[in-house]
Order: structure tokens, then sequence, then C-alpha cells
């Protein structure tokens, strides 16, 4: 539709319910306070009509493409419930992506993706997001290592991530009161894919920080050791969407899919 088009559909539907929906101040459009109740009120009503289109066309309510973005640890827990998913329902179509949490934010916020998970507060105001979860970070070394200070630390290598420098900050600034801030570390090796980083651990190249379901998903676990930390430290994990964007049937099935699965 034109942008005129729009504006008129908008003022018929203020004139119907007898007040303004939508700030048009400063050339920008924002929802009055009337217009956000309308919005939120308005989703269980589309919903139900979707429903009653799908019972009557005989449509799935699994129909289409659903993109999802993740960060690794997350991504494991899904990607098998997922394709579980996708093979009960024949017209659904999963696009999973591992991603840090930057590029998670920005892909919601251009709407680049339908759902997004991140295990740090959105900056963005486009993005909407609710807490679903949380999970313990874990420092994991080769086995026997000495683990004491920062220098100890230094003198293994830090084997980096997507996500390691929010990781470090997190576990070691509540763990090693000489830990100041990152760059502090000596990096011996980077890997991004979650799969893979604790494999030059493994081999005593370094040690990393990691979510527990990532540590645990690791074949050989004789090869890597968890060290004990006097303050455990857990990740917050956020389901994020774009702000008053409404999305389609197979979308927020997915999404509650997502949610109950990941909720503890």
């Amino acid at each position: 539709m034109t942008q005129s088009g729009v504006s008129q559909h908008i003022r018929k539907l203020e004139d119907a319910v007898g007040t303004i929906l939508v700030d048009r101040s400063d050339n920008h459009i924002t929802l009055t306070a009337a217009g956000e109740r309308m919005f939120h009120e308005a989703q269980p009503v589309l919903a139900a009509l979707q429903r009653l289109s799908d019972s009557v066309t005989g449509e799935s309510e699994y129909t289409g493409t659903v993109r999802i973005m993740t960060p690794g640890s997350a991504g494991l827990i899904l990607h098998d419930r997922l394709l579980s998913l996708q093979l009960q329902h024949a017209g659904l179509i999963i696009n999973l992506r591992f991603a840090p949490n930057s590029d998670i934010e920005h892909a919601i916020s251009g709407r680049d993706t339908d759902i997004g998970l991140m295990t740090r507060l959105p900056e963005d105001p486009q993005c909407a997001f609710r807490r679903i979860s949380e999970e313990r970070l874990l420092l994991v070394t080769p086995v026997n290592a000495q683990v004491d200070d920062i220098n100890s630390l230094n003198a293994l290598g830090f084997i980096d991530h997507p996500d390691g420098a929010h990781h470090a900050n997190l576990l070691l600034s509540s763990n090693f009161t000489d830990y100041q801030q990152h760059s502090q570390l000596r990096r011996s090796g980077y890997c991004n894919q979650i799969s893979l980083i604790l494999e030059p651990v493994s081999r005593g190249l370094g040690y990393t920080i990691l979510p527990e379901n990532a540590v645990n998903a690791f074949q050989q676990q004789d090869k890597i050791e968890v060290q004990p930390l006097a303050h455990p430290v857990s990740e917050p994990l956020y389901l994020v969407w774009r702000q008053h964007h409404y999305h389609a049937r197979a979308v927020a099935n997915v999404m509650e899919k997502v949610e109950n699965w990941l909720s503890v």
C-alpha cells in the first residue's frame, strides 16, 4: 500500500474507536498509549481470526519459513528439537543461525530474523524482550591445570570466541580480584564454532569460559576440567523480537515452543 493509503486506514480506525492511536508529531510515527493497548489487545483477536481461517482452509499452523538467531549454547539445545518439529510439519522451514549478541540484536531491529535469543539486554529500542532462562558460566581448563589468579590464567592463554569478552567480564570479575578487563588476558587462540571451542582446551592450548550446556555437549570430557569457583555466575537468556511487529502464525507458534523448551 502507499503511505497515503496506510494513513487513511489508520484515520478510519481512529474514527471507529474514537481516539488517537498514532502520534504524528516531528515527522515520526509512534503509538500513543491507546495505540499500544490496541496493538497488544488486538494480537489474540488476530490470532483467533487466523486460526479460524486455518481451520476453514485446512492450512497448518506451522507453514512457512521461521528465522531464528541464537548464541551457541542455546542453539545446541534447540537444534535437534527444531529438526523434530520440522519433521512433524511438512510446510515448516526452519532457518537457524548461530551468532553473537550484537549480530542478533542488529538482525532483529533490521527485520533480518524473526526470533532472537540473547544473553544480554538489547539496547536498541526497536527490540522487545523478556527474560526466559539462565545458564551457569564455567571456567574450563586442560586437566590438572592450576588456577590461582589472572597470572596463572595468562600462563595458560585464553581461547577466545565471539562472546569471550562478555563471558570473561561476567565470570572473572566476580572471582579474581586482579581481573580488570578482557584486554589484560593473553589470548592463545580463537574459534567461532561453539562445538569446537573446547578442542584446543582439550589439547592443552589454553582455557576458555562457556555456558554449561556447551561444556556438557563436548565429547572428550576426560580431557577438560571445570574449575571450582568461589562465586558461581549465571548468564541470563532473553527472548527477543521486533517491537510492534505482528508475527505470522508459524513464527508465533515456534516462538512459543522455543520459550517452553528453554524456560526454567
